[in-house]
């Protein structure tokens, strides 16, 4: 299974996220202003949807939790 819809359903949980596809193109925009980060890749290509994902799960792109800000 392609993993873009795997994507799909953590982007559509976030506010602070935003998917496009357009032409084969996964972009994925993360944060607002001028540290939005954002993340390209083909949309068959599953190594980077995963990684995608967690990075937004997990890693650099997470969420914030109220008990991480102490």
């Amino acid at each position: 299974m392609l993993q873009i819809v795997n994507l799909t359903v953590v982007c559509a949980k976030r506010d602070d996220v935003l998917m496009q596809v357009s032409k084969g193109i996964v972009t994925v925009h993360v944060g607002q202003g001028p540290h939005r980060a954002t993340l390209t890749f083909g949309w068959r290509d599953n190594e980077k949807a995963e990684q995608a994902i967690y990075e937004l799960n997990f890693g650099k792109y997470a969420e914030k939790r109220k008990d991480d800000a102490a």
